[in-house]
């Protein structure tokens, strides 16, 4: 073969690797919407407009206000037993 034949080819053996559009293009994100999908246990739970069972209103909001005010004023009896142990030295 001559010498242009297999310049020939190997010029087009490089150009098949060349491409406008990477094959990744076609299912890129897919493995996230797959995911998200997996970790949705209603997906129309949004366009449910019934309340939500089990609690009322004044027990919700009285354990709300706790809840921010754990925050605000931390309980210190529950870090207690940790600084003990770790002052003693042991």
């Amino acid at each position: 073969m001559t010498t242009r034949t297999i310049a020939g080819i190997v010029a087009l053996l490089l150009l098949q690797g060349c491409s406008t559009a990477p094959r990744f293009e076609k299912n890129f994100g897919s493995s996230v919407r797959a995911n998200l999908a997996a970790q949705t246990i209603d997906p129309r739970g949004a366009a449910n407009a019934n309340p939500a069972i089990g609690i009322d209103g004044p027990a919700a909001r009285a354990a709300q206000e706790r809840y921010q005010q754990s925050f605000i004023h931390p309980d210190g009896a529950a870090s207690a037993p940790l600084l003990n142990t770790l002052g003693n030295g042991k």
